[in-house]
């Protein structure tokens, strides 16, 4: 992943799926990374329903503010 995109939260993807929405209502793009399913397609395995959310670095202020206004930590 290039070096523009910072990690803002990491969890499950019934905890992604609102986040994302709230981005994107935004108008912050978020980039939702799966390494679940990227092994799964390459043929190997890996845990199960965990996801990591990376914004731009231009709109990590005000991602990292939506996000700790939904989620009860913050960023994780």
């Amino acid at each position: 992943m290039s070096q523009d995109y910072i990690k803002v939260f990491s969890g499950s993807s019934i905890e992604i799926l609102p986040l994302r929405e709230a981005l994107e209502a935004e108008n912050i793009i978020p980039v939702i990374k799966d390494r679940a399913e990227s092994a799964r397609l390459a043929g190997f395995g890996a845990l199960p329903n965990f996801q990591e959310i990376f914004v731009h670095k231009d709109e990590l202020e005000r991602a990292q503010k939506l996000i700790a206004d939904h989620t009860d930590e913050g960023i994780a």
